[in-house]
């Protein structure tokens, strides 16, 4: 029981660990060093969304090797077996929940009306929060766009 419930917490811990984030405020390496455009203007109005969690397979994968270790050790000779095959499809089906669940994100829609009078709306994450009335740059390049302070 001891290491089943070791392997559990590593699988959650792989999972978490593949979140991804969409905060105004961070960036992936990637996108150093690499021109934007920069738009300014007054935030408009703002809503709040949920962002989907990652659907990666890395939960799916997990759950199901988990599930099919785990339904391996009911009964003996074919039920181990088919414990094995109930076992992996049910844990595959809990993992890849799990994964979406765990690295889901609360994020905002800004409606920016941009200083030429252009109205734009941006959906993005992060602890970042913004309001109507509030200057902002709006920094948009490689077909991503984000809003900043």
């Amino acid at each position: 029981m001891q290491k089943t419930s070791s392997i559990l917490f590593l699988s959650a811990a792989l999972i978490l660990g593949g979140c991804t984030n969409t905060s105004g405020d961070v960036y992936r390496r990637d996108q150093a060093m690499r021109q934007m455009t920069v738009q300014n203007g007054v935030v408009v109005s703002v809503r709040n969304v949920t962002l989907e969690g990652n659907r990666s397979g890395i939960g799916a994968v997990t759950g199901g090797a988990l599930g099919g270790l785990a339904g391996s050790n009911i009964g003996q000779g074919h039920g181990s077996t088919a414990g094995a095959i109930v076992g992996a499809v049910a844990g595959g089906v809990a993992g890849h929940s799990l994964e979406e669940i765990t690295t889901r994100e609360t994020g905002q829609e800004i409606t920016v009306r941009l200083d030429n009078n252009r109205t734009i709306s941006i959906v993005q994450g992060g602890a970042e929060r913004f309001q109507p009335g509030e200057r902002v740059r709006v920094l948009s390049g490689q077909g991503e766009t984000r809003v900043s302070r």
